[in-house]
């Protein structure tokens, strides 16, 4: 398949000019002493990694952050040359390439430190780390009660000219949720944890533990730096907190298809695998070339909704691996209508929101688990050259 007629067949458009105004909106919500970090893990949550890191660096990101170091290498064998922080290491994973390539490794444990040190002595060459702290979210992040063992070796290893410490961090367990006593609490220990680290010598350059909704809502949780991931995409962290619209916020996905049949049927006509949905009366069906191996979720069959011809339809039966089907209700349509799943809604279509809702679960599944056989199409992308180098390491 060629990507033309890939594009025929469905895409994902997005709107590079939204995600810069997103990265501006972000950016007024914080001080003019703390920083930005654009996470770009997943494949920037499924848009499409190295245009979306340019283009946040393009807005003020003066971080890039990733899960996995493969990531975080792809974006330098790209080209860019910005800070980049990458958090999700394991045994044996590619230290010394990371120090190489002037990485911001982030250390949760010994085992860690142990490799990280390793490979500096190989490279010759000190690893910028980044210690994570456990504040409460129970996940990645060394507890408290081995902090002080961690922050020893870690300063041993400093002195020793084999790592920088660079940032003391830590994640929230539930800033989505209004008002809940983890916050507050996590924010107590991580007062603990930096004021012990500071006190036995590091000097950090970044403290930082705010995500996309704390830096939305909970401010003293700013620091020197903000991770902002979902919202920088124009999506809400999280319903409760309020709409993109409250933020200042505008999707940047919007996924489309060609109807690729239409056709009549009686009424009784059983429709998808295990005939779930029957048609009530005599209507037209129409055929969309998306399935859950695009990341249409099959928990949305006979929910998820659909603009097609000026109306909203349903997912009519199960959705099937390439493909669904949605109950016209006897309109006419042609082969080769758009069909919107989602977008910014400003022409009635849903919105991810929407497609969260009818398969139960966050938006963030939603952009993320969109397929690779999806093509992406950049709107706005600017030259390469340029912004993405005006952001060096330091």
């Amino acid at each position: 398949m060629t990507q033309t007629s890939a594009a025929l067949r469905a895409r994902a458009e997005v709107d590079l000019a939204a995600l810069r105004g997103n990265v501006r909106a972000l950016r007024s919500r914080v001080g003019p002493g703390t920083a930005l970090m654009g996470v770009v893990k997943s494949d920037a949550y499924g848009h499409g990694m190295v245009p979306v890191a340019r283009a946040a660096l393009e807005a003020g990101a003066t971080w890039l952050g990733t899960a996995t170091p493969q990531e975080a290498l792809a974006l330098r064998a790209a080209g860019i040359t910005s800070r980049v922080m990458c958090w999700l290491w394991t045994p044996g994973d590619p230290w010394r390439e990371g120090i190489e390539a002037d990485l911001d490794m982030s250390v949760s444990g010994m085992w860690a430190l142990r490799e990280v040190v390793a490979a500096a002595r190989e490279a010759h060459r000190p690893a910028r780390i980044q210690l994570k702290a456990d504040t409460g979210l129970g996940r990645n992040g060394c507890q408290p009660a081995d902090w002080p063992a961690l922050v020893a070796a870690a300063l041993a290893a400093q002195d020793a000219g084999e790592v920088t410490v660079t940032g003391l961090w830590s994640h929230f367990a539930c800033a989505d949720e209004p008002g809940h006593p983890s916050i507050a609490a996590q924010l107590d220990v991580f007062h603990e944890m930096l004021a012990y680290a500071e006190k036995q010598g590091v000097e950090p350059e970044v403290r930082h533990i705010a995500n996309s909704p704390a830096t939305l809502t909970v401010a003293e949780s700013h620091f020197d730096l903000v991770r902002t991931g979902i919202a920088m995409y124009g999506i809400s962290p999280s319903p409760e907190l309020g709409t993109p619209q409250d933020f200042g916020l505008r999707p940047v996905m919007t996924l489309s298809a060609s109807v690729a049949l239409v056709k009549q049927v009686p009424g009784g006509h059983g429709v998808s695998y295990g005939h779930h949905y029957l048609t009530d009366r005599e209507t037209t069906l129409g055929l969309i070339p998306l399935g859950y191996a695009d990341g249409i979720p099959r928990h949305a069959s006979g929910r998820g909704p659909v603009l097609v011809g000026g109306a909203w339809r349903r997912v009519a039966g199960r959705v099937a691996m390439d493909q669904f089907v949605v109950d016209l209700s006897g309109d006419t349509v042609e082969p080769g209508t758009t069909a919107v799943l989602f977008g910014p809604g400003d022409h009635g279509e849903p919105t991810v929101e929407d497609w969260a809702e009818a398969a139960d679960t966050i938006a963030y599944e939603i952009v993320t688990r969109i397929g690779a056989r999806v093509p992406r199409v950049h709107l706005g992308e600017r030259p390469e050259a340029g912004p993405a180098e005006d952001h060096q390491p330091g």
